[in-house]
């Protein structure tokens, strides 16, 4: 039997991308999904598919951003859900943007870490309670490899998963021992709506949304503290060991490598 059968599971983000395709696979094997997203016209044509599939989703449009909208998504699922077995807090914003063209745009940091970490953090507070009096759950937060090999123009992006990744550290450890699991999934790039808006990216090579999906219906099955790929685990060492030289080395390689997408999107 799937060890996802009968799971009631909230996904955030469910609406496209990773989200949606890691919401119908989790319902093929047998999982009852939740699906949260902003747009509520993609969150039932979801719904649809999973339906079709003879899967069980319901949906619950709300903006995570705006705490009343948050409140009222995480009543009606606990309303209408006597179990909470999993959040997976996978709705995020990025924004690629050097800090010195910043300079005059807080809100990049305010936008970015109000969905990445306020809404994350807001909807775990809301569900743990049902979590803790139904004697275990599980967490599992979205994080990117770059907060463990660091990269040059997203500060705004890994600032608030730097944020997210700490939290998770204080969840599994004040929780661990009433049940609670956690688990934070470093993606590498993946190919989505959110990664195709900067134009050069379309030459990188990037993990595709199933690969992805795949992660995260690995984190549900297994619940381990962390999911990433052999670069990420080997770049965390690094960054914990000698965080100055991790930092400083290998940005050569990236500026080369924007260099390169730049010229190879300049000839389409």
């Amino acid at each position: 039997m799937s060890r996802l059968r009968g799971k009631t599971i909230v996904l955030t983000g469910a609406s496209s991308g990773i989200g949606a395709v890691a919401a119908q696979k989790m319902a093929a094997a047998g999982a009852r999904l939740c699906l949260v997203a902003r747009d509520v016209e993609q969150l039932q044509a979801v719904q649809q598919e999973i339906r079709r599939a003879g899967g069980q989703a319901w949906v619950y449009p709300a903006d995570l951003t705006i705490e009343e909208q948050a409140a009222a998504c995480a009543q009606a699922i606990l309303d209408e859900h006597p179990r909470v077995d999993v959040l997976i807090n996978n709705a995020a914003r990025s924004i690629r943007r050097p800090i010195t063209e910043a300079l005059d745009r807080l809100h990049d940091y305010q936008r970015t870490i109000q969905i990445n970490f306020i809404g994350a953090v807001s909807l775990t507070l809301k569900l743990l309670p049902r979590m803790l009096e139904q004697g275990g759950g599980q967490v599992v937060n979205i994080s990117t490899l770059s907060t463990q090999v660091p990269i040059p123009l997203f500060s705004a992006y890994l600032a608030s998963k730097s944020a997210l990744e700490s939290f998770s550290r204080s969840l599994q450890a004040e929780l661990g021992h009433q049940g609670l699991d956690v688990t934070v999934v470093h993606f590498p790039m993946v190919r989505t709506p959110m990664s195709g808006r900067t134009d050069i990216y379309k030459h990188m090579r990037m993990m595709d949304t199933e690969g992805a999906a795949n992660w995260l219906v690995r984190a549900v099955k297994k619940r381990p503290a962390r999911i990433a790929s052999p670069l990420g685990k080997v770049g965390s060492v690094l960054l914990a060991a000698a965080p100055g030289m991790a930092t400083r080395l290998p940005q050569p390689l990236f500026r080369l490598m924007d260099w390169r997408l730049k010229k190879k999107f300049e000839r389409d």
